[in-house]
């Protein structure tokens, strides 16, 4: 069973007013299978954790580790990490002129695989991917999110997810921005990847309302870079009513 373990995390960001502290020792473990919700306030730090296990050069590592069954994830590069499956939905993905959806996804399948995928197969799997997803099929032959809308956007991350079959998918608030029926949608495709291939993931968000439909095993209260406090279902129902304010002034309380 694949697990990835975070441990003792601190992250450091150059800024223009010098070095700052992001991540502050982030402990956490997502086994095969699991979902974990982190939510949290704008500026705790949960974009920074998504970064940094992606590669994203900008976080510096200072202590800790990251490990996917046993594996040091920080020494490997952003495409060496995606080698052995881990997958960033980014929250404000990306366009890409002049590559084309397909070559886009038959040239990372291949890449992540060490050989190209079967012609006959990888268009029978795409087609049913974008069906699922409600995407037209013209959207194959047009170049990477552009002219994408914010929801087709997110469709494309997912699509890219169920293709390429990531043991972790990190999502970075993917509801942002999705109205109800692009949110089922893309809800359903992050569960049918799980149901398909026991996907885990860390799934981060500052609403209730995507845990609706993706049902996370575990929630973390993410507060200046720490994780302040875990539990089950509950306490996003718990946050949903209450709010962070009183994990804010705890964090206030101890400095």
């Amino acid at each position: 069973m694949s697990v990835l373990e975070i441990k003792n995390l601190h992250v450091n960001v150059e800024t223009d007013q010098g070095t700052r502290e992001i991540l502050r020792g982030v402990d956490l473990v997502i086994n095969e299978g699991e979902i974990h919700a982190i939510m949290g306030p704008n500026g705790s730090g949960k974009s920074t954790l998504a970064y940094t296990i992606a590669g994203h050069p900008k976080y510096n590592v200072v202590e800790g580790e990251i490990l996917l069954d046993g594996e040091n994830v920080l020494e490997m590069s952003v495409d060496e990490r995606a080698r052995v499956g881990l997958f960033l939905a980014m929250q404000y993905p990306v366009e890409i002129p002049g590559v084309t959806v397909t070559n886009f996804l038959r040239t990372a399948k291949t890449a992540i695989d060490g050989e190209a995928p079967s012609v006959r197969t990888w268009v029978k799997d795409v087609r049913e991917s974008m069906k699922n997803l409600k995407m037209d099929s013209a959207f194959a032959e047009r170049n990477v999110n552009e002219g994408f809308s914010g929801g087709e956007k997110k469709r494309n991350e997912i699509l890219q997810l169920e293709l390429l079959k990531p043991k972790f998918a990190v999502l970075d608030e993917t509801d942002s921005g999705l109205d109800v029926d692009a949110l089922k949608i893309v809800s359903e495709g992050v569960n049918r990847a799980k149901a398909n291939t026991g996907l885990g993931v860390l799934l981060i968000t500052h609403y209730t309302r995507i845990l609706r439909y993706i049902k996370p095993d575990f929630v973390h209260v993410f507060v200046a870079g720490r994780i302040a406090e875990q539990g089950g279902p509950e306490l996003a129902d718990r946050l949903e009513e209450e709010g962070y304010d009183r994990y804010q002034v705890a964090e206030s309380a101890a400095e």
